[in-house]
């Protein structure tokens, strides 16, 4: 017999609702707790910098850090865009070797290099000094001579630039009008780059605001003691502002360096790599390899010896930058 006395049936009750609360106190601290820990996640320094860091992070491994390894490994192939890549090892970077206009190419930009990016940064500075003694409109003029880095890599300023150094273009009426009979840029391969070289110089903008950012903040303490000793404003210069810009000189000159091993634009819309090669430098000698005579393989084994001449490059300068750069702070 079961017996089902009232007293047993309210225990039973109180029981069974004192566990019930318990298992919904038990679940709601759960909750609690895993609200808390996302929060604690959420809130945490280093989350909010992934998260923050996050588009970047994405674009380089899917733009630059794949397609790195990817083109390393067709350099190693004999691989062209209509058929699967064939294992080739070296085969590649042999041939490099033994390829004469691969060697011009790099002749053609090096030698827009060493000619271009001191033009460029004497330019800049040049500029900056003059924008940085300037009382009125001081903004303004900086504005107006950075707007040719903004748009001067564009195609429709190259293929002005084009027109105006063209047979019939202005500039070479001009010298024909002084006597020089049947010049021409585009048609001399000794003085095709001229136009490349000056459309580069011209586009000063970013290194100008660089070097003006930096005379800002050279004391006037220094030219007021060195005009007391009787120096000559070119004294000043070559003993107190080219000093104490190195550092930014130093910047600039890696920078606009990179930069012109890789230029393409002004060759690709201007001179198409001619006459007789002069222009062809070898960000354009890569594209014609890829996409023109799609020897893709080729053209990575290219790419990648570019990016070694140029961290090679960039290395010699920063090991010799102690002999000629100077930090105030080490002083």
């Amino acid at each position: 017999m079961i017996c089902h006395c009232p007293d047993q049936i309210r225990a039973a009750a109180d029981t069974y609702t004192t566990r019930t609360k318990e298992n919904k106190d038990m679940q709601n601290e759960d909750r609690s707790e895993q609200r808390s820990r996302f929060s604690r996640f959420i809130n945490n320094d280093n989350t909010v910098g992934y998260i923050f860091a996050a588009p970047f992070i994405i674009g380089f491994f899917a733009f630059t850090l794949v397609p790195m390894i990817m083109s390393f490994y067709y350099s190693l192939t004999d691989y062209k865009i209509t058929a699967a890549p064939v294992w080739a090892g070296l085969k590649n970077y042999i041939a490099l070797v033994q390829d004469s206009h691969f060697l011009n190419s790099m002749l053609v930009t090096v030698q827009y290099v060493i000619i271009g990016v001191p033009l460029k940064l004497v330019f800049a500075l040049l500029i900056a000094m003059l924008l940085t003694h300037a009382k009125k409109l001081q903004g303004f003029y900086r504005a107006v001579y950075y707007i040719p880095s903004l748009i001067g890599g564009s195609v429709a300023v190259a293929l002005v630039w084009k027109q105006l150094f063209s047979s019939e273009g202005p500039i070479v009426k001009l010298i024909q009008s002084m006597g020089v009979e049947r010049f021409s840029f585009f048609g001399n391969a000794h003085f095709a780059f001229l136009p490349l070289v000056i459309g580069n110089a011209w586009q000063f903008g970013s290194s100008m605001l660089i070097f003006a950012a930096g005379l800002k903040q050279i004391s006037t303490d220094y030219y007021e003691a060195a005009m007391i000793d009787g120096a000559s404003a070119v004294k000043r210069f070559f003993s107190i502002t080219l000093p104490i810009l190195s550092p930014i000189i130093l910047f600039n000159l890696v920078m606009q360096l990179i930069s012109g091993f890789m230029t393409f634009t002004s060759a690709f819309v201007i001179t198409k790599g001619g006459p007789n090669e002069a222009t062809n430098y070898v960000s354009l000698f890569i594209y014609n390899n890829a996409f023109q005579y799609h020897r893709m393989g080729y053209a990575c084994a290219i790419s990648w010896v570019l990016l070694l001449i140029i961290a090679l490059v960039t290395l010699i300068i920063f090991k010799t930058s102690n002999n000629w750069v100077f930090y105030e702070s080490e002083q």
